[in-house]
């Protein structure tokens, strides 16, 4: 027997601990899964939506609960964690509306009968959760699945398994009456094999570039499976003029250094003019990363990062930042531990890689590399130069440049005079390139929980022997 366990990762005391699912095991819940698809499928779809709503409740009841597991195995800060349940609450019903808009069934009036509309689940969904947000976003994929009439077997992260735990017992709650609708495993990578190499028909996966890589080459020789990446990015932030430089820097710290830099579409890149505004922009940048607040989630006064992940997290990203100061980058500010804390701990860091060679590859964590550019041609090739596309961010009062970076920007996620990491659960959310494979979530999840089938359809057979015989004649 394999046991899994989390920690704290502030303070290293355990969270979480129970068994790994093995690949038995990991076989029973998907047989499981596919036995109970056809009396969930044939349910009205009113039906699912109040078992969706049930959930929905389920989490009310328990959201502070909650947002302290999602501090405790992640190290969020806890108003941070807080906003995260609210987003799994206020999902429902952004799923709902999805399902009866993008998914719903439509009528049109035709010759001799309607043209139809309707949409059927895929059967069995596999969902792979991440880290950052492990209730969030795995919540984005299960919950449009679920209304769509699909069952899932769910995987939290192996660093979040508390997390999915509570994510279950509220589904359990709303799910009584139908059982193995949807069930969560619990275990690492052999246990993530065992369930993307069983008999699923879709993979929802939210995680690393790397993994999707993966996914790709795996899902190759199964057209069968629908798979949907939501993945990384080396995420470009252009800052071009500012009326007010400090409210510009807000931005860019807002989209560089929020989560411990541990979202993925965190700005990666902040592109400049090399002009006096340029060196104006990143320095009070640098003064505000300064001033940024780091600590434990449940200290007083709040933090407002915390630390990474994990100690292997922060000595991976450590490795990272000494690469890039071997290129040739100029430290701006010193990526570094936080004296008296775990290895966990992080700063903010800053380097200037201008006319530097640097991989392109994100560092998942509170890193920033500054490249000033002649002119704004220079902006957009290299706010470009990325095999990544999820998000972009354009800071500037010049709509004409903002209509071209619109337009230009090879991303999912665009945004103007906002941080990088600004979405809208009412609006799609994904990228293309490395970041994805064009399916993205949030609203636009319902496209890939179900697939179209379009039909012709009358009541009875009258008026097709008319039409024969009339070509007959003819």
């Amino acid at each position: 027997m394999t046991m899994l366990r989390s920690f704290d990762p502030a303070s290293g005391d355990l969270v979480w601990e129970g068994e790994s699912a093995g690949a038995d095991a990991v076989a029973a819940a998907l047989l499981r899964a596919r036995h109970a698809f056809p009396a969930w499928r044939a349910l009205p779809v009113e039906t699912r939506v109040a078992v969706a709503g049930r959930y929905r409740d389920a989490l009310e009841a328990r959201k502070d609960e909650i947002a302290r597991i999602i501090s405790r195995e992640t190290g969020k800060p806890l108003w941070e964690t807080q906003s995260e349940v609210a987003s799994m609450i206020g999902k429902v019903g952004l799923s709902i509306a999805a399902q009866a808009e993008r998914a719903g069934e439509k009528r049109s009036a035709m010759p001799f009968g309607e043209a139809v509309l309707r949409h059927r689940p895929h059967g069995v969904m596999a969902v792979l959760g991440p880290f950052n947000f492990p209730g969030h976003l795995p919540n984005g994929h299960i919950v449009p699945a679920l209304i769509a009439g699909n069952t899932v077997v769910f995987k939290p992260s192996e660093m979040t398994p508390a997390t999915g735990a509570a994510m279950a017992e509220c589904w359990a709650q709303a799910l009584a009456d139908h059982p193995f609708v949807f069930q969560c495993i619990q275990g690492g990578r052999e246990t993530g094999e065992a369930l993307v190499a069983g008999h699923i028909d879709g993979l929802l996966f939210t995680g690393s570039a790397g993994a999707g890589a993966h996914f790709r080459r795996v899902f190759a020789d199964r057209p069968d499976v629908i798979l949907a990446l939501e993945l990384g990015g080396n995420n470009p932030l252009v800052v071009w003029d500012a009326e007010d430089v400090e409210e510009a820097a807000a931005v860019v710290v807002q989209s560089a250094f929020i989560t411990t830099g541990q979202r993925c579409s965190c700005a990666r890149r902040l592109i400049v003019p090399d002009s006096v505004f340029g060196s104006a922009l990143v320095d009070a940048v640098a003064a505000l990363a300064r001033r940024i607040s780091i600590g434990a989630w449940d200290e007083s006064p709040e933090p407002w990062i915390g630390p990474l992940i994990s100690d292997a997290a922060a000595r991976s990203a450590r490795a990272r930042v000494d690469d890039l100061s071997g290129r040739g980058a100029k430290v701006i500010l010193p990526f570094t531990g936080v004296e008296g804390r775990s290895d966990a701990f992080v700063t903010p860091g800053m380097l200037d890689v201008t006319g530097t060679f640097v991989p392109d590859e994100e560092i998942f964590a509170p890193v920033l590399q500054v490249s000033r550019v002649a002119d704004f041609d220079a902006a957009m090739a290299a706010a470009n130069n990325t095999r990544f596309g999820l998000s972009a961010g354009f800071v500037s009062a010049d709509d004409a440049l903002w209509e071209r970076f619109a337009l230009e920007s090879r991303a999912g996620v665009v945004n103007r005079n906002r941080p990088t990491t600004g979405a809208a659960g009412s609006m799609p959310f994904g990228g293309l390139g490395e970041s994805g494979n064009h399916r993205p979530s949030a609203y636009y999840a319902a496209d890939y929980c179900a697939y179209p089938v379009a039909s012709f359809e009358a009541g009875h057979a009258g008026g097709n022997m008319g039409a024969i015989s009339d070509r007959l004649r003819a």
